[in-house]
């Protein structure tokens, strides 16, 4: 029993600690961005996007360590039902609107970014401040079918009294119970690879732009700031990459995997679930010169406080 104490708390303990550090971060970038908004009283197509995924981040991760906190401490109640369906359905809903705004995010860096002569780039470079606003809608709208779709089918499983078990979105149940989540399955799969499709594309069209040019800029003997950029942003696109790919194993994982029983691969699927968007978002403000400024002005100034006591 005591070792059953210790291993929830010290769930508890982590997935708090990641997950207050995100909502700060992602609230961190939606209070800037409000702020310059506020001030231009117009906003950039990059803006955008990085104000919509702080605020699905921000409540993904409120909604992620509520579902967490009462799994692990308060269980009774959050196994009720509408309650546990309410709470997977809204978590599904953020979490593909998440990974598809952040493919629209490194589609959106891709066009901006890369030099390829091809007349369809061309066009989606003159193009894409229209067309971004019109991807973060359909993002949302898919994503809420999705989620209501979730929802209506859990709801109607668990009116029929069917016994399963809920991680995020993981359900385990018997082979009979499993084809009625198949569709369900099949949906979100599609969201998770068709997002991963997209950002694999966009990541190996701006590596090879990148590295083109920087190729360039040596043969012509160029080392300048705009070479220092590009690199810069080739690590940013790498690792941006390889935090996508770990996210899409493990969100794959979920939905092919059967988890249920096992202790510490809920703990390692939460652990970085929670982490992602933080991390990410933290990625994206050393990224951005307004962001990080911005960040290093408060920090300096917690600094001077810390100090003057």
């Amino acid at each position: 029993q005591s070792n059953v104490t210790s291993y929830a708390a010290t769930i508890v303990a982590i997935i708090t600690l990641e997950g207050f550090a995100g909502m700060w971060i992602n609230a961190f970038i939606v209070s800037v961005i409000c702020m310059a908004w506020i001030k231009k009283e117009t906003l950039n197509s990059n803006e955008k996007i990085l104000l919509f995924l702080g605020c699905i981040r921000f409540w993904y991760l409120c909604i992620l360590w509520v579902y967490d906190f009462l799994s692990v401490i308060y269980p009774k109640y959050l196994y009720v039902q509408r309650t546990l369906q309410l709470v997977v359905s809204i978590q599904i809903f953020l979490n593909c609107s998440n990974i598809w705004g952040s493919a629209c995010l490194f589609g959106f860096y891709c066009i901006k970014i890369a030099n390829f002569t091809n007349s369809f780039f061309i066009y989606l470079k003159v193009k894409i401040d229209r067309i971004v606003p019109w991807l973060l809608l359909v993002s949302v709208f898919s994503s809420l079918i999705i989620g209501i779709f979730v929802y209506n089918v859990t709801n109607n499983d668990f009116s029929k009294k069917l016994n399963f078990i809920c991680q995020g979105i993981i359900w385990s149940a018997s082979a009979g119970e499993e084809e009625r989540f198949f569709f369900t399955y099949l949906l979100i799969g599609f969201g998770y690879v068709t997002s991963f499709v997209a950002v694999i594309f966009s990541a190996l069209l701006l590596l090879f732009s990148l590295w083109r040019h920087k190729r360039n800029m040596q043969t012509n003997s160029m080392r300048d700031l705009s070479m220092e950029a590009h690199i810069k942003a080739m690590k940013s696109v790498l690792s941006f990459l390889v935090m996508y790919s770990i996210n899409f194993i493990i969100l794959i994982m979920i939905l092919t995997y059967t988890v249920g029983g096992q202790n510490h691969m809920k703990f390692f699927i939460n652990v970085f679930l929670c982490a992602f968007p933080g991390v990410h978002s933290l990625i994206l403000i050393c990224s951005n010169p307004k962001l990080e400024k911005s960040l290093l002005r408060i920090l300096f100034c917690v600094k001077c406080k810390v100090c003057m006591k």
